[in-house]
């Protein structure tokens, strides 16, 4: 096997990503506070064509230098917008057809591992929350549903960006076969 050359790689320009049809999700961050970890789901939400990301909260926006250095330019690829009250959006989300999803360790979440299949919605998104105190009960009371990531360690704690990871390239998978 021979690694590939930037050049072999058909990335595409901006004004051709802006105008290719995304994945019908959106991505919600609350309260996050880590720019790196703004930056990583930046660039996370590039790979995956994902539609929108709102930044809630105190979350941070672009333009930022800490966001730049991990978002490698995916600032400027992936729409954004600033969304100071977060119930708000996901009553407008919800209803304009959006199945709202906060991920969250819950009574009674979905696991990751069970969610096989989406239903017919227009769209979906995914709640992430603050580092240490997760997402606000009265987001999760406001959401369709919660969505776990089984963890079998002594944490039951993944950093936001990699949850994220997870989260997008499984719903990505699903959202591909409908």
């Amino acid at each position: 096997m021979r690694k590939l050359k930037n050049s072999e790689l058909n990335r595409i320009d901006i004004s051709t990503f802006k105008s290719i049809k995304k994945t019908p999700l959106i991505i919600i961050l609350n309260d996050v506070r880590s720019l790196n970890n703004i930056g990583s789901i930046f660039r996370t939400s590039d790979a995956f064509l994902i539609e929108k990301i709102y930044l809630c909260g105190i979350t941070a926006t672009p333009p930022n230098r800490k966001i730049t250095k991990t978002a490698l330019g995916s600032t400027e690829t992936v729409e954004w917008e600033h969304c100071d009250n977060i119930i708000e959006l996901v009553k407008k989300l919800k209803s304009n057809g959006t199945k709202v999803w906060s991920v969250e360790q819950t009574e009674n979440s979905t696991a990751l591992k069970e969610i096989k299949q989406l239903e017919n919605f227009e769209k979906h998104a995914l709640i992430f929350g603050n580092e240490i105190n997760g997402i606000d009960q009265k987001v999760i009371n406001c959401s369709n549903e919660v969505i776990e990531i089984e963890q079998y360690g002594t944490k039951h704690s993944l950093n936001i960006s990699i949850a994220a990871g997870i989260l997008i390239w499984h719903f990505f998978n699903l959202l591909r076969k409908n």
